[in-house]
């Protein structure tokens, strides 16, 4: 039974390997610090019993689970963690190109698949994988009222 009421954009699955390719993400004991792309902010990630609360701005405003979170639950091996992909997507600035392509995440996603010669089939089917268990996960999703770290 899952508890979300929406889902992020599948790209976000994309953004949290970015962060965990990019060691953005300080894992703690039931808590995780995510700094983003490009090194601007640091955004909290708590969780306990299965509710998940951060402050970025996509679960901030949103109400969905933003990369902080997906990243934390690929670390957790609660979603299919795959190097291959943390490798594949490491050094990419997602809040530029997000800004660049007006927040249309697929054209940015395409758009990179293009920039770094990636398969985009291969990598595509494995992020539909996880993105299938990630709605399915009994997860319950909250903002949280944990100011964002400037960094």
């Amino acid at each position: 039974m899952n508890l979300m009421k929406k889902f992020p954009p599948i790209e976000k699955i994309m953004e949290a390997y970015t962060a965990i390719g990019d060691h953005h993400v300080k894992m703690f004991e039931n808590y995780a610090l995510v700094t983003s792309s490009n090194n601007a902010k640091t955004y909290t990630v708590k969780w306990h019993d299965g509710i998940y609360q951060a402050n970025d701005n996509a679960t901030y405003w949103q109400g969905y689970a933003g990369y902080p979170i997906i990243a934390v639950l690929l670390l957790q091996n609660k979603l299919p963690f795959d190097e291959a992909l943390a490798k594949a997507f490491a050094g990419i600035n997602w809040h530029e190109l997000n800004e660049k392509f007006k927040r249309n995440y697929t054209e940015a996603a395409k758009f990179i698949f293009k920039e770094k010669k990636l398969d985009e089939n291969t990598i595509l089917t494995k992020i539909d994988q996880c993105y299938a268990i990630l709605k399915e996960l009994p997860l319950t999703i909250k903002r949280t009222t944990t100011k964002v770290i400037k960094n």
